[in-house]
């Protein structure tokens, strides 16, 4: 069997409040496997956000580790967890945090800038994604001329743009209405599919998490099987 993409062993996660400590995470375990898409569903403030912050190298846990490849991450410098989160995994969230002043070409042409790729390949690459999400057309648009489904998918491109093994979003259609929902989780769905992405995706629709292939939840500061 092989290794999976992601795998998160023992994660602990505490933060300091007035009160002393709060454990968040403690012992979560997960694992990740190419092509597999894992619905991640469970109430407010149970840590769902924490945990894809965690899995995604933005904060380090406070026990466990979080293998990346089959590599741990808790020993690497800050720069090669950059290194990774630039080209390995890719994230969305529920607003799209677009920059505003660029296009939406510009927006996924970026980071794969930064991550060396040169202006031409990437802008052919913003095309290609673009397209993918029925926005040919709209390349030129900065993020104010886009509606809101259109600016969530440009935000899914972007995420995809840099090619990531893994892909994290956190309720990345939980800012649009049903119809529009839909349809960009339909493409994100085509997209991770047929790339073998590894994602995790936090929801709180149950219609979007009965479409993935397995459904997971918080409870108690671990994880179980939904």
């Amino acid at each position: 069997m092989s290794e999976p993409l992601l795998r998160l062993a023992a994660v602990e996660r505490r933060y300091k409040s007035e009160a002393g400590e709060l454990p968040v995470l403690r012992g979560a375990d997960l694992t990740l496997a190419a092509g597999e898409i894992v619905a991640l569903v469970a109430p407010s403030g149970t840590g769902k956000s924490t945990l894809l912050h965690l899995a995604g190298l933005l904060e380090k846990p406070d026990g466990g580790e979080v293998f990346v490849g089959g590599k741990g991450a808790g020993t690497l410098s800050d720069d090669a967890r950059t290194g990774i989160r630039r080209t390995t995994i890719g994230f969305v969230y529920q607003f799209h945090h677009l920059l505003p002043e660029f296009t939406a070409e510009e927006n996924i042409a970026l980071p794969q800038m930064a991550a060396g790729v040169s202006r031409r390949d990437a802008n052919a690459r913003a095309h290609e994604l673009l397209a993918a999400f029925g926005l040919t057309g709209r390349e030129t648009h900065r993020p104010g001329k886009l509606s809101g489904g259109e600016q969530q998918r440009v935000a899914i491109a972007r995420a995809l743009a840099n090619r990531p093994r893994i892909l994290l979003a956190d309720e990345p259609t939980g800012n649009l209405d049903v119809g529009t929902s839909d349809r960009v989780f339909a493409e994100l769905l085509e997209q991770v599919r047929g790339h073998g992405v590894a994602a995790l995706v936090a929801t709180h629709n149950p219609d979007l998490a009965r479409r993935m292939d397995r459904i997971v939840t918080l409870q108690d500061g671990r994880i179980i099987p939904a």
